[in-house]
């Protein structure tokens, strides 16, 4: 396994006044799951896109088995061997499986000439390489772990023995990132090599068999599999160790007025009821996380209390007010905040600066006003006080929000809601695509949310992360919940039993 496939050498790139890559050298072995491993913005991305093709690098070489080669496309990748797996898919939702998998690399008149074989064949490839699929559904009806299969055989189907996967897990749940890590092991050692983009430190230790670490552009470590733990990888990532976060989860008793109140909630959605009479309430000073087997009714909560969804019946009320379908406006003078799931399509606009985006939600009620005009200096000096206390990168309030990495896209919804010291805070999902650190800084922000007298209502699909914050826990099944606890209180069996549906009761 000492064979290098791939090596990159000095490798450099420089947007504007931010280095990127500074000089890093990269290599990959043959039969070997490579983990590159690092923050938000550190440079992991790009440095991979040079690799793809999809970034032409401002210096630095590179080598394919050996050979110096010159890839200025995807399509000089691909054609040695090395393809590429993208954070955010690039699928068309109407097409097949098997037509979405052989699209591009086979004449347009087989997929209407030759349906039957082109699903065949498409069976024999899942099959092959143990990624069952149904070659003849749209990929739209697909959940989000079966189109990223679809993703990883369209560059198997291509001939890719060199393989790079950028953050795949982001929007995975913990079963399906388990099955994910198994693909990734079979696929090792079926030959392949693998280059695993990432910033959760429990996947590099499942099946790492080396790591490097860059850190603000720089390569800082590289270490073998045996030699580094969370610890030393927390370290090399961030340049400092991570101390637990302490959570007091002390009984707020019958005094902590309700801030938040859900009552009686019904929705209706695609086949039925989203939400099935869900009723909950959040204390000042509380957490009420949310828990449940994704597609259970979480985000239709989100949605319902927020008025994105109209109610087919029941009552929101903030702070004693009922604020049942009321306009965005409204709700956000009621206090309340929102972190979203989607930070694209909800959290942020993506063509606009960062200090357009932070300061949104105040321009409408004129804040930001003075003599009938927009006051941009204050609009500017406000976000540069933000990008810096959120240490968001790079830090220039001038970029369009759409030139972030994900994580620091994160962190700007993140300083915009925050800052607003709400009396209600809806979180969900707040850490998706955080690395190690920003989790913990997000988590402590939650804290001091909730410490400062906010009702907090936490939705996550990390269970760790949900025990760990939570003073109570709400498990919801098909619309309802069907199991309501103090954290303390709360064993691992009754959660796993009322995620799986069974009626445990809501006391």
């Amino acid at each position: 396994m000492d064979e290098k496939v791939v090596e990159l050498r000095g490798i450099s790139k420089r947007f504007g006044h931010v280095q990127a890559n500074d000089s890093i050298d990269f290599d990959v072995r043959a039969g070997e799951i490579h983990v590159l491993l690092g923050e938000n913005g550190a440079g992991k991305t790009t440095l991979m896109n040079v690799m793809f093709g999809h970034i032409l690098p401002d210096s630095g070489t590179m080598l394919v088995r050996g050979q110096k080669a010159d890839i200025q496309s995807p399509h000089d990748a691909l054609a040695l061997g090395i393809g590429m797996v993208h954070q955010h898919f690039s699928l068309v939702p109407t097409f097949t499986v098997a037509e979405n998998i052989v699209l591009g690399s086979r004449p347009v008149l087989d997929l209407r000439l030759k349906p039957l074989a082109i699903r065949r064949e498409i069976s024999s490839l899942a099959e092959q390489y143990s990624m069952p699929l149904p070659p003849s559904t749209p990929v739209r009806q697909l959940p989000v772990d079966l189109q990223q299969r679809v993703e990883i055989l369209k560059v198997l189907y291509r001939g890719a023995n060199i393989l790079i996967l950028d953050e795949p897990t982001s929007l995975l749940g913990p079963q399906q990132i388990e099955n994910l890590l198994g693909i990734l092991e079979d696929l090792r050692s079926k030959g392949h090599s693998i280059v695993l983009v990432t910033h959760k430190l429990a996947e590099v230790t499942q099946v790492a068999d080396r790591v490097t670490v860059i850190r603000a552009g720089k390569k800082v470590a590289e270490v073998e599999r045996g030699n580094f733990d969370e610890r030393t990888l927390t370290r090399a990532m961030t340049g400092q160790d991570i101390t637990a976060v302490k959570v007091d989860h002390t009984s707020l008793g019958d005094e902590a007025e309700t801030l938040l109140e859900a009552n009686g909630l019904v929705t209706t959605g695609v086949g039925g009821n989203s939400l099935d009479g869900l009723s909950l309430s959040v204390r000042a000073g509380e957490i009420l996380g949310v828990a449940g087997v994704e597609g259970n009714g979480q985000r239709d909560v989100v949605s319902a209390i927020t008025g994105l969804s109209p109610l087919e019946s029941g009552t929101v009320v903030i702070d004693g007010v009922d604020v049942t379908g009321s306009e965005p406006a409204k709700l956000r003078d009621s206090g309340l905040a929102v972190i979203p799931e989607d930070r694209h399509g909800w959290g942020l606009i993506l063509d606009m600066s960062l200090a357009e985006n932070l300061a949104m939600n105040e321009i409408p009620a004129g804040r930001f006003s003075r003599r009938g005009l927009l006051d941009w200096k204050r609009i500017k000096d406000q976000a540069a006080g933000l990008l810096e206390e959120y240490d968001v990168r790079p830090a220039d309030s001038d970029l369009f929000a759409g030139t972030l990495s994900g994580g620091n896209q994160q962190k700007v919804v993140l300083a915009r809601e925050f800052s607003r010291d709400p009396k209600v805070l809806i979180a969900d999902n707040p850490t998706w695509g955080l690395d190690v650190g920003a989790v913990d800084y997000v988590h402590r922000r939650l804290l001091q949310v909730k410490e400062a007298g906010a009702a907090v209502l936490l939705l996550t699909l990390d269970l760790e992360e949900l025990l760990k914050l939570s003073d109570r826990v709400v498990v919801m099944f098909r619309g309802r919940a069907v199991l309501e606890r103090s954290v303390d209180e709360l064993t691992m069996d009754e959660l796993a039993l009322a995620m799986a549906g069974s009626p445990t009761g809501v006391s």
